[in-house]
């Protein structure tokens, strides 16, 4: 990638009004593009009811959708479902989200996050919450799952098992989630990944969100994409007050570079702006301290708004490694987070 990643909204190019992808009565999230074998731009992203709310419908009913454009910008048209509910006895059964495509060989692959949970279907009256049974167990439930196929049509092959589970009396205890792959040319592949811990015995005084820790990323690290993958270090990437969530990895000349939600403006003093960071390992990382974008976005009719929320980036590269696109998830929130939103999507910035 040639162009300065660390300032990448000052190479943003207006947002396409019509561009990207949304679903009439859905939420949608998650977008992860790529050129098909049929010369098509597919995206793959997740969605759920909008009779459900947004935060946490989407940890008890995301599946993970397909939706096709002849260009890059988009619109996305709706073209099947990929990885939908399968019952509440397979480890994915019940939700998959954070879908992210990439291809090795005559390979296509699709990390995502799946969980699961015994209760009934969530009510659609608005009635779910985060003291829900179907909350409390899915998101405790949450593991790193990887779907193959052999054409980005499908079918898709879904796995027994996690690839990613949870490591007990670990940093990652909790949860894995937010997968952030980058595969190496050998099939072998470096696995940034978000995660959270139980709080440890005794629980005085301890309940609800108190019972676990803060969000963090750890590695994690496999001679071949199929794995099995072993963490790389015992403990979380970034310590101390910042937060980074999102992040979306690539390789570069020097090691591997990342951009990632700065979640609680630590590092750039702009909550839910971008980060840049750097790497010559996966394990050292350098977060530059400026935004390399923020959630104010120019649009093509020429005025400024700014999202509610611009989360889970992902650059599309064409084939001699420049970066074409942005996408990103957003919603029409007017303050940072999730209470006064009414609509979400993944929209998509052309880059110069």
């Amino acid at each position: 990638m040639n162009r300065n990643a660390s300032d990448l909204g000052a190479h943003f190019l207006p947002a396409p009004l019509n561009g990207g992808f949304a679903m009439e009565g859905y939420w949608v999230w998650c977008g992860s593009v790529v050129c098909g074998e049929d010369g098509l731009y597919h995206m793959f992203a997740s969605r759920w009811k909008k009779s459900l709310p947004f935060h946490p419908g989407w940890g008890v009913a995301s599946e993970i959708v397909r939706a096709v454009s002849t260009t890059p910008e988009g619109p996305y048209r709706f073209a099947g479902v990929v990885l939908g509910p399968r019952g509440a006895g397979w480890w994915d059964g019940r939700a998959a989200h954070n879908p992210v495509i990439q291809k090795h060989g005559d390979t296509w692959l699709l990390f995502y996050m799946g969980t699961t949970h015994p209760y009934p279907d969530p009510p659609e009256d608005g009635s779910l919450n985060h003291d829900s049974y179907q909350w409390l167990c899915a998101r405790a439930h949450k593991r790193i799952g990887l779907a193959t196929a052999k054409s980005i049509l499908g079918p898709w092959q879904r796995p027994d098992r996690p690839i990613l589970d949870v490591q007990p009396g670990q940093f990652d205890d909790f949860f894995t989630s937010n997968p952030a792959p980058c595969l190496h040319p050998d099939g072998s592949c470096l696995l940034i990944y978000k995660t959270r811990s139980w709080k440890q015995p005794p629980y005085t005084g301890c309940t609800g969100n108190e019972m676990f820790s803060g969000m963090k990323l750890g590695a994690a690290w496999a001679s071949h994409w199929r794995g099995p993958y072993r963490r790389l270090t015992g403990r979380p990437l970034f310590e101390g007050e910042g937060v980074l969530e999102d992040p979306f990895l690539w390789k570069t000349d020097a090691g591997y570079a990342m951009i990632a939600k700065d979640w609680n403006g630590h590092y750039t003093g702009d909550a839910g702006s971008a980060v840049y960071a750097s790497s010559p390992d996966g394990l050292d990382w350098q977060v530059h301290g400026r935004p390399a974008f923020t959630r104010e976005i120019l649009w093509e009719d020429g005025r400024r708004r700014v999202m509610g929320n611009l989360d889970r980036p992902f650059l599309l590269f064409d084939k001699q490694g420049e970066a074409t696109h942005l996408f990103a998830a957003a919603n029409d929130g007017s303050e940072a987070g999730f209470k006064t939103m009414t609509r979400s999507w993944n929209l998509c910035i052309p880059l110069r």
